[in-house]
This record gives structure tokens, sequence and C-alpha cells, in this order.
């Protein structure tokens, strides 16, 4: 064995014990944390890069996760997790500019999803995504 052969066996063995090096398998199942359809939606107020994120964990196989998750998790099955598809409600926001972004990412129906948009206020926020990210309760 070569010096750069230990060298590099070394160094796998090290990430190895790590938790830094891990096989194909068993990094996909790791991310699969969740059984059924679930959701971890975040809202950040001004935008991506400000402060102020609420977030919450939407489990649908029994609705749990935030106040209205029986709500949410019906609107989403209705559109098969498909956030985009969500139908907008008929209401009046005001128009004033206080930005809001909303991301979810899991797994709905096998699938995985991951939805962001920003929106130019949270009452528009609500009427295109129901109850999905009404997360304050």
């Amino acid at each position: 064995m070569t010096h750069l052969t230990r060298a590099a066996a070394a160094a796998g063995a090290l990430l190895a014990a790590a938790g830094l090096l891990t096989a194909g398998p068993a990094q996909a199942a790791s991310r699969d944390t969740h059984p059924g359809n679930w959701l971890h939606l975040t809202v950040t107020k001004g935008g991506a890069r400000s402060g102020g994120t609420l977030g919450a964990l939407l489990l649908c196989d029994p609705p749990l996760g935030h106040a209205h998750a029986a709500e949410a998790c019906a609107e989403l099955d209705a559109v098969d997790g498909d956030i985009d598809r969500i139908p907008a409600a008929h209401v009046f926001c005001p128009m004033v500019f206080a930005p809001v972004t909303a991301h979810a990412r899991g797994r709905w129906n096998g699938r995985w999803v991951d939805f962001e948009e920003t929106y130019t206020s949270a009452c528009v926020m609500k009427a295109r995504t129901g109850s999905v990210f009404r997360l304050d309760g």
C-alpha cells in the first residue's frame, strides 16, 4: 500500500466515523423521516433574508402540526399536494406592501414537495394558499 493510498483510506475512515460520508441508500432513507404526507412549513416576514420566521411541521396522517392542520390537509389532499393549485379565495386585501415568503418542503403521496413563493402581504398569501401557511393560530 502506498503512502497516498493509506492517506486516502484513513481520510475515508475518518469521514465515515464523523458521519460525513454515507452510502446513497442510507442517505435517501434518512430524508424520509415521517410516515404519510407531511410538510415542513415556514413563513418569513419581510422577505427570505429577514427575521421573523414562523415554522411548523404539518402531518396529515392524522392531521397535526398547527391550529389549522385539518383544513390544510384537506386543501392539500384536494390538489394532490400541489400548493400552486389551491383555489384562490375571493377576498379584498389592502394594498399594503409587507412581503412574506412561504416555504414548504416534505413529502406528499410519495413524491417530494419543495414550494417557495414571496407574496406582497400575509393577506395575499392566505388568499392564495388557504390554511396551509396559517401558522400564527
